[in-house]
C-alpha cells in the first residue's frame, strides 16, 4: 500500500559537494521529503531536515508556489 505524502511542506537544507547549502521544501513528510530532494540534487549531495515553524508569511508564500503532494522546490542557491 502506498504512503500518503501528507499535506504540510517540510524545509530541507542541502549541502553540495564544494560544502554550499541550499534550502528546498517538500511537500511531503520529513522522511519522505529527504528522499524527494535527494532524488531532485546530484548524487554525493546531502540533506538535513530543519526543525524550524513556519511563519505564517512562509506558509502563504508556500501555498502560493502551488505544490502537489510530492513536490519538491528549491528556494535558495
Amino acid at each position: 500500500m502506498a504512503e500518503s505524502f501528507g499535506n504540510n511542506f517540510t524545509v530541507v537544507e542541502i549541502t553540495a559537494d564544494d560544502n554550499k547549502t541550499q534550502v528546498w521544501i517538500a511537500r511531503a513528510k520529513p522522511r519522505q521529503a529527504l528522499r524527494l530532494i535527494l532524488a531532485a540534487v546530484p548524487e554525493g549531495w546531502t540533506a538535513e531536515v530543519l526543525d524550524i515553524a513556519l511563519t505564517r508569511e512562509q506558509q502563504k508564500l508556500f501555498e502560493e508556489l502551488d505544490l502537489e503532494p510530492g513536490d519538491v522546490h528549491k528556494i535558495s542557491k
